[in-house]
């Protein structure tokens, strides 16, 4: 009978797994239907599981708003801890197998287009620097939680106001109207743009770029803003390069095109945006060494950038 009483109050006030998961990806994606699709199981499920969950802490932790889901104010604070929690589990699960340390990994987050036309290119020096680091590349957006996920630093575009993070300053976004030979002879010069008779192109991930270069460059045009709109900054490139039509992109991201001499710019040199590139990362993460390795090849990678910028 003793025994029987010692092991009931030593045994953890611990929900199944399954339940915390559940709970974690609603409460993330703020949608049962998301929650589901990701854990590959029925949105009845999802709910079945949360519901579980809820009597076994004996709270709610979701409330409906009309047709919203919300978070219920223990709800939100259970969220926080949970999402660490299970942070912490994949980290030291994947040390496990690794036989390493997570510490010594880095998971980058950066937009695709720079991931793909700036940070590739150069990442294999950080490599040569760090051999045997495991790295993974991830797409983010203009925001990065880094609380509620795996990435320990990021490259990101904006002024450099994020909350609970650290940043530093890679270089200012430079904006370039760009065109093929095949549209435009390389040697012309232009210093005038007329819509109605220059094909263009449009970033629908970036919609307003053509009157940011305007208002910056200053120059006298004509005509309505138009032409074949892509996705992303990838797609618009390729179109650019095809001669499809002019286009505005990061000078940063068309570096090699233009000196290899597919691309040109006609209408002159690239103008500043409002915005600039940041190397950001969590303050939690401040003395992990992967992630002060990166911020620091990183900063020595576009010191040139910055000299530029200030002269």
């Amino acid at each position: 009978m003793w025994g029987a009483n010692r092991w009931n109050i030593m045994r953890r006030f611990l929900p199944s797994l399954s339940a915390l998961q559940a709970f974690e990806a609603a409460a993330r994606y703020m949608s049962f239907t998301k929650a589901a699709d990701e854990l590959a199981i029925t949105q009845s499920g999802i709910s079945r599981q949360i519901n579980n969950l809820e009597q076994y802490l004996g709270v709610r932790l979701f409330e409906r708003s009309g047709s919203r889901l919300v978070l219920t104010d223990p709800g939100a604070n259970y969220f926080q801890e949970v999402a660490q929690m299970l942070n912490k589990l994949e980290e030291v699960s994947i040390d496990a197998v690794r036989g390493r340390k997570a510490d010594a990994s880095l998971m980058i987050g950066a937009h695709p287009g720079l991931a793909t036309r700036w940070l590739a290119p150069r990442l294999g020096g950080f490599v040569a620097k760090n051999p045997g680091m495991p790295i993974e590349v991830v797409p983010v957006d203009s925001e990065v939680n880094f609380e509620q996920s795996r990435i320990d630093i990021a490259i990101m575009r904006g002024v450099g106001s994020w909350p609970n993070t650290r940043v530093s300053l890679l270089f200012p976004e430079q904006l370039a109207v760009v065109a093929s030979p095949k549209l435009i002879p390389a040697t012309t010069k232009l210093d005038r743009l007329d819509f109605s008779h220059l094909p263009t192109l449009q970033n629908a991930s970036r919609p307003s770029l053509w009157l940011s270069w305007l208002r910056t460059a200053k120059l006298a045009h004509s005509g309505v803003i138009q032409g074949i709109r892509f996705a992303n900054s990838e797609m618009l490139i390729s179109a650019a390069l095809s001669g499809l039509g002019l286009a505005v992109v990061p000078w940063h991201y068309v570096e090699q095109e233009l000196a290899r001499g597919e691309l040109h710019l006609p209408f002159g040199d690239p103008v500043q945006s409002s915005e600039s590139y940041w190397v950001a990362f969590s303050e939690r993460k401040t003395q992990r060494q992967s992630v002060k390795s990166f911020r620091d090849w990183l900063l020595s990678e576009t010191r040139n950038d910055r000299s530029k910028s200030r002269s």
